[in-house]
Formats: C-alpha cells, structure tokens, sequence
C-alpha cells in the first residue's frame, strides 16, 4: 500500500504500540492523526510523539466522549488501539474498564460509519481471552475463556467490531497480541507488562521480582508489531478475520531473567517470589501462540529476536529514563 498523503486515524496514538506505529506511518508520508486521552495509569507518554521526523497530529481527548465523528473524516484506515489495558484496573473498576473497551468502541464503529464508511480498520485485541490455554501453542480456534474483567470487556470491543464487519461489510482485521515491548513502552510500574518494571529495575540497579518463573511468555518486539499492523492493513485477504501474533521462542520468565542480567553485565538482579494473592487467581499459566495463519495470509514473521530485542530496549531508555519516571 501507498501511504502517501492518505489520512489516518491512530486511537491510543500517543501510547506504547500506537505512537510506534504513527512514526511508522508519518515516515511512510502518511497524514497521521494521534487521538490519546491520557488516562491516569496508561501507557501515554507525550514524549512518545517526540521526533526529527513528519510532524504527527496529536488530539488530546478521551475516546469516551470526545467527538468522534470529526475525527473519522475521510480516513482511509483507522488503527484502534484505545484500551484500558490493566488486569488489575479492571478488576478494581470493571465498570470504568467497560466503558472504554467495549462502550466508546461502539461510539468509534458509529462514527466511522458516519464519517469513514469505507476505512480499512485494525483492532489490537489481545491473546488474554483464551484464559489459560487448554493447549499449546495456542491457535485462534482455543475456546475463549477470560480470566478476569479486562479480558471480558476487550472481548466485547473486539465482537463489535467483527459485527461491524459481518453486518455492514467493514474491512476490519482483529490482531491478538502477546506481550509486546520495545521502546517507548510503560516501564515505571508493571501495569503494561512485567518487562517494563523489569528494564527500570536493571538500569536503576534495584532488584526486580520474578513471580513463579516457570511460566513461558512468546515476547513480540514492537517493530515487529508494528509491522504486522501495517500488513493487517495492507492485505485484502484478512479483512474479516482475527489473527493471533506471536513473537520470538517461547522462554520461561526465569530464563528471560538471566538474560537481562547476561545483558547488563551482571548489573541487574533479581529475586523470585510466589505469585501475589490478588494475581495468583487470575494467572494464565505458560502461553505461546501459535500465528501460522497470519504468516500466510501475509508472509510477515518476526525479524527481532529476543535477546536483541532487549538489548536494544534497555539502551533506548538509558538516555530517556527520566521522561519515562
């Protein structure tokens, strides 16, 4: 696909995934629009929008009322990436978690459909509603069994949005993600993920915990991410379908630990711990996805292993540390 000069929408634009992708898209000629609410607790970062590069528009406003419509206008394609994406957020406050993962996500199809009848859209979803897995690697036909509120809630936004397709035609790809990271990720606390309180830890010298550590995660580096947004786009043969993205190898959370340590010359450390009670019930076990279908349907596969994925990751925070505290 030409991206030049074409309008496009980024909800979540000014988070971890999103701006990631508005500075692939603005590179690309893109005419790229940022809508983020900064919401208390997400990955929004205004320094994530910072670059040399094509100027990115960036709307501050909340996906739950601001005016949608004006937004949608003549885009050609809309990556959603909106969400309230914290386990224990959602837990805590399921009825806030609703509102912007399955509520505005029918305020975003309304107004699309108004103003943006025949944009491309791609929903990141999440690998979170196969609860834990009955099977590995997990496919995208494991039954779907949330673990907690947040998974319920982006499961609704995600079957707006495939209904949105079934009934009015909508080119719409759903992507389920794995844990995702890379720069410009949320690494004060672990509310994105683990890894980013992790990477914190290591360069500040502090030890970081590991809970259970047996447990294996498939980690998706964010340009490989990335790239797989701009594939969903780009490839008429998965309009309509959901795809679950993988990443590198799977590795257990112990395993990962050591290679932060290997890749900080021993400067990291880290202690291991049983799982919190609050997080011990809604623990998926190990997960690795199985992504055969969306490498044939666009021949993309990850380029960025792990090892390098994290050595490049902890280098970029190294001299932006302060604007991520």
């Amino acid at each position: 696909m030409d991206w030049r000069g074409k309008k496009v929408l980024v909800t979540g634009g000014a988070g971890f995934l999103g701006s990631n992708l508005c500075h692939a898209l603005a590179a690309r000629g893109a005419r790229v629009t940022a809508l983020d609410g900064f919401l208390f607790g997400g990955g929004a970062n205004a320094a994530n929008l910072d670059c040399d590069g094509p100027a990115i528009d960036l709307v501050r406003g909340d996906i739950r009322d601001i005016d949608l419509r004006s937004l949608c206008e003549g885009a050609a394609t809309i990556f959603n990436l909106a969400a309230q994406t914290s386990h224990m957020g959602g837990q805590r406050d399921p009825l806030a978690d609703i509102a912007v993962n399955a509520v505005a996500q029918v305020r975003l199809i309304q107004a699309a459909r108004e103003a943006a009848p025949e944009a491309v859209v791609v929903h990141a979803s999440t690998r979170q509603f196969y609860g834990r897995p009955q099977y590995l690697p997990v496919d995208e036909q494991h039954p779907v069994a949330p673990p907690d509120a947040n998974g319920v809630s982006k499961f609704a936004g995600e079957q707006y949005w495939m209904l949105e397709h079934r009934v009015q035609g909508r080119p719409v790809v759903s992507l389920r993600l794995t844990n995702c990271y890379g720069p410009r990720l949320r690494i004060r606390d672990a509310r994105q993920t683990f890894l980013g309180i992790w990477i914190r830890c290591a360069l500040e010298g502090r030890p970081f915990e590991v809970w259970g550590g047996e447990q294996l995660r498939d980690m998706t580096y964010v340009d490989d991410v990335t790239a797989a947004f701009l594939a969903a786009a780009e490839n008429p043969s998965c309009y309509g379908r959901i795809f679950n993205i993988g990443g590198s190898p799977p590795i257990s959370l112990h395993d990962m630990a050591e290679m932060m340590v290997r890749l900080t010359n021993g400067e990291a450390r880290y202690t291991t711990r049983e799982f919190p009670a609050d997080r011990a019930s809604i623990d998926i076990g190990s997960y690795h996805a199985n992504d055969n279908a969306f490498r044939a349907a666009t021949l993309w596969s990850p380029k960025i292993g792990l090892e390098e994925g994290i050595a490049r990751s902890l280098d970029w925070y190294r001299g932006r540390l302060d604007a991520y505290l």
